[in-house]
């Protein structure tokens, strides 16, 4: 069992969370309980993975944990890309959460690794 707080990746994936919301409220209130609410739900499920997997007894369930987490993030970055498709939001302000998301997962693929050669 590992200390999902102590996780780096856990950590970037909070702030992306954070940085995920400043960008919704952004969005249309027409989006609510659209848009808005499946790319916050999406966002949510990154750490909330990375933490439920931790909590797992094994490494084989903590793996299958992050990879469901780097999912979620490859789905929140398409639903974003729709945002910037549809006109709500320009894609210079999307980059830094961009950023994050990629950095998210290069880090969620690094725990991946050391857990399988473990």
């Amino acid at each position: 069992m590992h200390k999902f707080k102590e996780l780096k990746v856990w950590q970037k994936a909070m702030e992306l969370v954070k940085e995920t919301y400043i960008i919704t409220s952004q969005l249309p209130k027409s989006e609510q309980f659209g848009l808005i609410s499946q790319i916050n739900r999406c966002a949510v499920s990154i750490p909330s993975n990375i933490a439920q997997g931790a909590g797992r007894n094994s490494p084989k369930e903590f793996l299958h944990f992050l990879s469901i987490s780097n999912g979620s993030a490859y789905e929140l970055e398409t639903q974003l890309l729709l945002t910037e498709e549809l006109g709500f939001t320009k894609q210079e302000n999307l980059q830094k959460h961009f950023e994050l998301i990629n950095e998210v997962c290069s880090m969620n693929y690094a725990l991946q690794n050391h857990l399988k050669h473990k």
